[in-house]
């Protein structure tokens, strides 16, 4: 999570780890070889085959069917106009390129082959067929603190999807960081293998919530802060991180960067529905919605707002000063917003409820970094159809109509005014963004 930083210093950090991570990379992959071939292991080779979909119950397919919804499989695993689970979505990460394997059981392509052992050996312990070692963009990390049984029941429901013939080339990294053996030092550093343990101070209730936020929901793996390396910021969960051109938001329980304000009906809501009185959902966040929490059972949706409501993480935090009204920025901020935003955002600044999101005491306004903010702004978007909210209202771009010093002037205005309080934005900042967008996808 930035610390103030603009998006050209991040940019220029960002350089500097990686070939600060390069060198460590090169380094240890003499010991990583060895290693993988002294410790590697394989994964453990079941007698059981892929099971028959006619040879299973109704109701066993069903249970991994709401898994897979809980585990967001469709996410990655689908590409935009592809085959169900049949992989080839690509996943711009800080290191390079990885695309989404195809889960279908197709047994030359897909993982229609496997034994059950293969299966659970790469949800529980990132390790393939054959032993190869699985790269943490799938959230293994994650998934290892779902039960065998659940594991067990999402396999059997991906026996019955359709076999899709897909040949994917999952990994597309750079050299060295493409060399699988130095996922032995990541997952030292970063992986603590394990089911999910009940805390008994708690109600079932909240247990079921935390289950799913840190295992099969796998919620950190996108709003937890990143470290060097890749791995989770363990001391900071939660408190939001940037990802493929996205700032995936804090969630704990700051009320002024994260989710303190909210009420648990709110935070219900969005996750059903994809908006509430404060925000609707858009980019990455509305895939989730799409594919998992909106299909999630009112009930599971309640557990997961009373786990993130009372989790331990975020509390009352200090906030910057305001930036005086008077500034300069500010006060270009003003006559841009007034011509601009004004129509649908309102001049209190509290939008529309489920239409027009409110900037009001927004924590992603008021969030340190800026990346979905300079993003929303310069391309727009569309928030999220659901079935209890299909409107899915849009935002125009407004790259073609603002230049940098504008646009981080009325982001600048926003993110001050209406008791809001948060770091200027620096035209470098847009800039930084106007830039990535163009070359990105």
């Amino acid at each position: 999570m930035s610390n103030g930083q603009t998006s050209g210093e991040r940019a220029r950090s960002n350089r500097r780890w990686r070939h600060g991570l390069l060198a460590l990379v090169v380094l240890l992959f003499g010991a990583g070889a060895l290693a993988a071939m002294l410790w590697g292991g394989s994964t453990p080779n079941g007698s059981q085959g892929y099971p028959l979909a006619d040879s299973q119950s109704f109701d066993r397919i069903e249970r991994g069917r709401y898994l897979v919804v809980l585990a967001d499989c469709a996410a990655c695993h689908t590409a935009p106009g592809g085959q169900p689970y049949a992989g080839g979505l690509a996943l711009e990460t800080p290191f390079g390129k990885l695309v989404a394997p195809n889960i279908t059981p197709d047994r030359e392509t897909g993982i229609g082959a496997w034994t059950d052992d293969e299966f659970i050996a790469a949800m529980h312990d990132g390790r393939g067929r054959g032993g190869t070692r699985l790269f943490p963009a799938m959230p293994y990390p994650a998934y290892t603190k779902m039960t065998r049984d659940d594991v067990v029941l999402i396999r059997a429901y991906l026996a019955t999807v359709k076999p899709v013939h897909n040949a994917v080339v999952a990994n597309q990294l750079p050299f060295p960081l493409n060399i699988r053996a130095n996922l032995l030092f990541w997952n030292f550093l970063n992986f603590t293998p394990g089911r999910f343990a009940a805390n008994p101070q708690k109600s079932a209730e909240w247990n079921r919530g935390a289950y799913i936020v840190e295992g099969a929901g796998h919620c950190g793996t996108c709003h937890t802060p990143k470290t060097l390396l890749g791995g989770d910021k363990t001391g900071t969960p939660f408190a939001g991180a940037t990802l493929q051109g996205w700032f995936a938001p804090n969630i704990t329980t700051d009320p002024h960067k994260g989710i303190g304000n909210w009420s648990h009906d709110d935070l219900a809501a969005y996750l059903k529905t994809g908006t509430n009185d404060w925000t609707l959902a858009s980019g990455p966040m509305a895939e989730a919605i799409v594919h998992s929490t909106s299909k999630m059972t009112a009930e599971d949706v309640a557990a997961i707002a009373s786990y993130l409501k009372d989790n331990g993480t975020g509390g009352s935090v200090s906030s910057p000063a305001a930036v005086p009204s008077d500034d300069k920025a500010m006060r270009a901020g003003l006559a841009i917003y007034k011509d601009g935003c004004a129509a649908c955002h309102k001049d209190s600044g509290l939008g529309e409820s489920e239409l027009f999101p409110r900037l009001a005491g927004s924590a992603l306004v008021q969030s340190d970094d800026v990346t979905t903010l300079v993003r929303v702004v310069l391309q727009g978007s569309r928030a999220v159809s659901t079935s209890a909210r299909p409107t899915a209202p849009a935002m125009p771009a407004f790259d073609w109509r603002l230049d940098d010093a504008q646009v981080a002037a009325v982001l600048t205005y926003i993110r001050n005014s209406w008791g809001n309080r948060a770091s200027p934005v620096p035209a470098s900042a847009v800039a930084s963004g106007r830039s990535a967008l163009a070359q990105s996808p």
